[in-house]
């Protein structure tokens, strides 16, 4: 398996998650959690939801080359349940 392969492994984005849900960091993630759960979804189908947003936002960063974007991450976060980039 490669490196970038383990890197979006699903248990790991999940950790990822978690992370930033007990750093607080960023903001958008508690947030996007509560407004899901707020309208029905159940928290670990919000969570895998968020874990979605962040692998797109890491798998653009990697096409990218670039740094963590917050606000494109935000964006992502905020579409969510859909996902349009991954059409």
């Amino acid at each position: 398996m490669t490196e970038s392969t383990e890197f979006f492994d699903e248990q790991t984005l999940l950790e990822m998650v978690d992370n930033q849900l007990a750093d607080g960091h960023p903001l958008q993630v508690k947030a996007t959690l509560m407004r899901l759960v707020m309208k029905g979804t159940l928290r670990e189908e919000a969570l895998q939801y968020i874990a979605c947003a962040l692998g797109a936002e890491l798998m653009a960063m990697e096409a990218e080359q670039g740094p963590f974007n917050l606000t494109r991450y935000a964006e992502f976060l905020d579409s969510l349940p859909e996902m349009p980039w991954a059409k």
